[in-house]
């Protein structure tokens, strides 16, 4: 269990941040200038903030009423930066041994030889970085820190200098490392993509500020954030299930409808974490499917709540098969709807809106 409460100043931005998790990927979401790497430079002990109390699995870390502060060597905590930060002069398993010499010897998680078959970095281990690609370098990064045996690990947008190329090199095994690596992960990030794909847990931070925290869908769906909710762009996430193909896209079911998608190539039976923008869910008043229409996604689904935004239109809370979906729609087509709680609807989905990153392995899957 990670525990965090802190405040500081940065520049301008006044930073004032609570939050607790544990097991698994949390996500610490939020634009640019947020606050995201103050926080955990802080919990890595790489900042001390002005004001604070931070504890890791009962022990403290940091606490400045008590005057405690533990230095970061001896935090037990692996820190991957943004730019991998190898060392050039020496070959990869030699980088890997470095973190491999800080870790004493019972608080060791695995073999080098585990760790370089979890990343797939076995044909590097020859190679200096310089002559690694960058999803390449953060694979090892990774590696580094695991071999170091830390208790938590802290990613600080790894994919942040990667282009997509090298992003899709990577993603299948930061998917492999949440679910072998047995250590929870605090996921730096400021695109929704990764968060959706990689997190079980989002920390929703606007200005400085813990705006939301909780199951990244939950979070995504909620209606009360005010201007946070920018930060999220209105998206929602359901769970599918691939039932096989259908006019030459996949199927997937879920309990309100189904969904067709392109781009999407898991077995029958895998379950999906599906990302649906608000803007992109059209509404229809009724429960019976309707025919002559080109929008063939039609999900059955309830009116749970509205919202109104400031640029004129409403977002929609819907309730589909007990998960949360959003539509943002124009205000004048809610009242002429006369969209109410209680209201029983159709959420329209175009399957060309779903993009080849809509749809991930679910995160919580083993």
């Amino acid at each position: 269990m990670l525990e965090v409460d802190i405040a500081c100043r940065v520049g301008a931005l006044d930073l004032e941040v609570r939050f607790a998790t544990s097991a698994g990927v949390t996500a610490l979401f939020g634009r640019s200038g947020a606050g995201k790497t103050t926080v955990i430079n802080a919990i890595a002990g790489l900042r001390r903030p002005e004001r604070g109390r931070i504890t890791l699995d009962g022990d403290v870390l940091l606490d400045t009423a008590r005057r405690i502060e533990v230095p970061c060597h001896r935090r037990r905590i692996g820190y991957v930066f943004q730019d991998a930060r190898l060392f050039p002069h020496l070959t990869v398993r030699r980088n890997l041994l470095y973190g491999r010499w800080f870790a004493e010897r019972h608080h060791r998680r695995g073999s080098l030889d585990e760790v370089v078959g979890l990343l797939g970095i076995e044909p590097l281990l020859g190679r200096r970085p310089g002559l690694l690609s960058g999803g390449e370098r953060q694979r090892v990064a990774i590696g580094r820190a695991l071999l170091a045996g830390p208790r938590l690990l802290l990613l600080d947008e790894p994919l942040a200098s990667l282009d997509q190329a090298r992003k899709a090199e990577i993603l299948p095994y930061l998917d492999r490392l949440r679910r072998e690596a047995g250590i929870p992960i605090l996921f730096v990030s400021h695109a929704l993509d990764e968060v959706t794909r990689l997190a079980s847990t989002m920390v929703l931070l606007s200005g400085g500020r813990v705006a939301a925290m909780g199951p990244v869908g939950e979070v995504m769906a909620r209606l009360d954030l005010g201007p946070a909710a920018t930060e999220i762009a209105g998206g929602a996430l359901l769970h599918l299930q691939v039932a096989g193909r259908r006019h030459g896209l996949t199927l997937l079911t879920h309990p309100a409808g189904e969904i067709e998608m392109p781009g999407l190539d898991l077995p029958v039976g895998h379950v999906v974490r599906l990302r649906i923008d608000a803007r992109d869910v059209v509404l229809a008043l009724g429960s019976a499917p309707l025919t002559g229409i080109s929008i063939r996604n039609q999900l059955r689904a309830t009116v749970t709540g509205l919202g109104r935004v400031a640029d004129g239109t409403t977002e929609v809370g819907l309730d589909v098969a007990g998960e949360a979906l959003r539509a943002r729609i124009t205000a004048a087509s809610a009242t002429a709807m006369q969209l109410r709680p209680g209201l029983a609807v159709l959420a329209l989905v175009k399957s060309v809106a779903l993009g080849p990153g809509a749809a991930a392995p679910d995160a919580d899957e083993a």
